[in-house]
């Protein structure tokens, strides 16, 4: 009896203990898996960073389009002496209103993404510090600014004491390329980081607000993926396809010929009309056939195609030869 008593004494005290094990594990499973789900939503895709980076590009094409219509009525190759100096501010001061001010480019704002310090090893949203942004615009806008700078340096002083740095600038470049390159492979098997410049400063893209999953049917996909595939087989294939011969091949397959005259008075017949454009005949031509055509069709179907024939009667280009005079006065006056 007194064993019994113990060990119920025992379970009324081990039993609330475990019930609160087993709701800590399920609360920090429910914490964790809330922590995935959470990290997941704010991932962001691959095609969405490169697209925000194409969106830069354009952007800055934009702007300095704009700048250079500023300069069109100066004096040529002003712009260009101080072109390097001009780009940098003007990128200084996008750099300033987008990254420094909103942590996010013009192209991320659009595709509602932003930077974030990867480096914080809190949960929530961490901004870029201010050295990071500091350093990015040093990394993005003062390397565009030296590399064109020191190229215009080097192009325009051909001394032999500027070999050795052309070399090592050269070489570092270089570096850098295949920094980057290797930075892209990386960028597409892990999907973060997507230029050089966010590796080095831990800083990357995440979205401002959880991006809700889109669902597409498989009938839409399948469709459109088949009409995409036949656009652009018939891309592929319209070029090879000689439409002028193919026209004229038809014509004469449904209009049969009702004989075949021959001689000038032939020719003062059926001049009335150019074969090809079913015009009067500008500056009328022959092929050597009873057929007449405008100097400009008939010039420009043979060097368009050196097979050319007549639509009519199908005979081949011998000669192109001026109508005679005489008959052209001719058919004037029958007319």
């Amino acid at each position: 009896m007194r064993g019994e008593g113990e060990r119920s004494c025992l379970s009324e005290v081990t039993a609330p203990c475990a019930v609160w094990t087993r709701c800590k594990e399920l609360f920090g499973e429910g914490m964790a898996s809330r922590e995935d789900k959470a990290q997941s939503a704010h991932r962001v895709l691959r095609i969405s960073q490169l697209d925000a980076l194409e969106l830069n590009k354009a952007l800055e094409q934009l702007v300095w389009s704009q700048v250079t219509q500023c300069f069109h009525g100066f004096q040529p190759g002003l712009l260009a002496r101080f072109e390097p100096e001009l780009k940098a501010l003007l990128w200084l001061f996008l750099w300033r209103f987008t990254v420094y001010s909103k942590n996010a480019t013009v192209g991320q704002s659009v595709l509602n993404i932003q930077y974030k310090n990867d480096f914080s090893t809190t949960l929530r949203y961490q901004p870029p510090s201010k050295n990071q942004k500091l350093w990015y615009a040093a990394c993005t806008i003062g390397g565009k600014w030296l590399e064109e700078r020191c190229y215009d340096l080097f192009r325009n002083h051909h001394l032999a004491s500027f070999g050795k740095a052309k070399q090592c600038l050269n070489f570092m470049v270089g570096l850098v390329q295949l920094g980057s390159l290797i930075n892209f492979l990386i960028f597409l098997q892990k999907g973060k980081f997507a230029t050089l410049t966010e590796r080095l400063l831990g800083i990357r893209s995440v979205f401002c607000k959880p991006q809700h999953v889109r669902e597409v049917g498989f009938e839409y996909m399948n469709r459109e993926l088949l009409w995409h595939g036949f656009a652009e087989f018939l891309i592929f294939l319209l070029p090879l396809i000689n439409t002028q011969k193919l026209k004229a091949k038809l014509s004469s397959w449904c209009i049969p010929l009702a004989g075949a005259p021959n001689g000038d008075s032939s020719l003062a017949s059926s001049g009335k009309q150019c074969s090809l454009c079913g015009e009067w005949p500008t500056m009328p031509h022959t092929i050597g056939c009873e057929h007449i055509f405008c100097y400009y069709c008939v010039k420009s179907s043979f060097l368009f195609d050196m097979f050319f024939t007549c639509p009519k009667c199908g005979a081949e280009v011998h000669s192109v030869q001026p109508l005679k005079s005489g008959i052209e006065v001719s058919e004037v006056n029958a007319l």
